[in-house]
């Protein structure tokens, strides 16, 4: 398909065109980077500028929240660069409109040592077309002075277990505090449950909602208990002033975040606070669960004006030594294990328990439509908390939702035809 018919096949309603780059003159690779890492990426050219005479690497860096629009505008002005650092979920709709070229045979040993579930991210119909530049992913934050007071050295690892355990928790944080915040206008806490059940959220060959599944729904039953039992605030993120500070203040004492809290909390926080919170690993309905794999990735573009250069340049951030320093300027989370091992996180109380969640993570479905997905699943299941919907209900509904947003999946896979 041309451009603006690939680009048809994914979106709703009209494309709005932003300002086109300038060709880069021959030995620049245009590499487009975003927020903290576009900031530190600098600092790992020169060993690459070294090794490679004659190449120089031009870093255009982009805000997050512009990022997604910049790249498809890119593609059908015939602007985008040769190399971009991109959101995980994004890739399954940069491969469906023709934007990206396959990992070479050749450079199959970038997938070395990496997460498996990190790299089934990666790949789309089984051909690998990203390489995993940092991850990330969802686990707990725990105020350990509190869970000491209610008798537990750390988070039980499974739901009932843990749940009696909030119940302590609430108990010894005092009159008006809560056990967890869940807060409603984000759908990663609902979607970590979701993961760590059997069956996969859409069926069909994600072309349906499998929401209405009985694990699904055991996951959509737990979370909301959450909320009827008192143990977590009916609020949402926006209705608390400052997570920091309420949650050294005990407001509540588990917070399920990313690897990037922790330098918030060392940074927010009094050093004096530092031997009251750590890290643990998500539980799951029988044992230690499942959460998403998280992070962004490095791809080329299939019109790439220096592809061989541009995987050179992706070869090179994916060194073991390249990516420990990019931890060491970020604080991201290296792909690879080896890196792992270099930057001293498998050591670290804090950063150790992703690494163990990371091998137990799990990969969302690979559809272009699934960020919007999600989304209406968030959307249902606030209401679900609030009263407006059962169980069955909200499950029934978050399935309807996805079913009309994957219609037109639906229709190509009936022609034969695929996004």
């Amino acid at each position: 398909m041309r451009r603006r018919e690939a680009l048809g096949a994914v979106l709703a309603g009209p494309l709005m065109l932003g300002a086109c780059a300038g060709r880069a003159p021959n030995g620049t690779i245009r590499f487009w980077a975003m927020s903290n890492e576009a900031a530190s990426a600098p600092m790992l050219m020169p060993g690459f500028e070294r090794a490679n005479p004659g190449l120089r690497v031009d870093i255009q860096p982009l805000p997050w929240s512009a990022a997604h629009e910049k790249l498809l505008t890119g593609f059908a002005g015939n602007s985008l660069p040769d190399v971009a650092q991109i959101g995980n979920t994004w890739l399954a709709e940069l491969v469906a409109i023709g934007a990206l070229a396959p990992l070479p045979a050749n450079e199959q040993a970038l997938f070395a040592d990496n997460f498996d579930a990190v790299l089934d991210t990666n790949r789309i119909g089984g051909t690998p077309y990203a390489v995993p530049w940092y991850v990330d992913t969802r686990l707990q934050y725990y105020r350990t002075d509190l869970f000491q007071r209610a008798g537990y050295e750390s988070p039980p690892t499974d739901w009932a277990a843990w749940k009696a355990a909030l119940r302590d928790v609430k108990r010894a944080a005092g009159e008006g505090n809560f056990a967890i915040l869940l807060p409603l206008n984000e759908f990663e806490q609902l979607l970590t449950l979701g993961l760590q059940q059997d069956e996969p959220l859409l069926r069909d060959k994600g072309t349906r909602g499998n929401f209405s599944s009985p694990g699904f729904k055991a996951a959509l039953g737990f979370y909301k208990s959450l909320f009827d039992e008192g143990l977590a605030p009916v609020v949402s993120s926006t209705q608390i002033a400052n997570v920091w500070n309420e949650f050294a203040r005990g407001l509540f004492s588990v917070y399920i975040s990313g690897p990037w809290t922790i330098g918030d909390l060392k940074t927010r926080l009094p050093a004096s606070f530092r031997t009251r919170w750590a890290t643990a690993a998500m539980p799951g309905p029988h044992g230690p669960g499942a959460s998403a794999p998280g992070g962004s990735s490095l791809v080329v573009f299939a019109h790439a004006r220096e592809p061989d250069a541009a995987w050179r340049l992706v070869r090179h951030l994916s060194q073991p030594t390249v990516q420990a320093e990019f931890n060491r300027l970020t604080g991201d989370l290296p792909a690879r294990r080896s890196a792992w091992a270099l930057a001293g996180l498998t050591r670290d109380p804090l950063t150790a328990p992703f690494g163990a969640q990371l091998e137990r993570a799990r990969a969302v479905p690979k559809v272009p439509e699934w960020e919007r997905i999600v989304t209406e699943m968030q959307v249902v299941a606030e209401r679900m908390v609030r009263g407006d919907f059962s169980v069955d209900e909200a499950a029934a509904e978050i399935d309807a939702r996805a079913d009309r947003l994957l219609e037109k999946r639906r229709w190509l896979t009936d022609k034969g035809r695929a996004l």
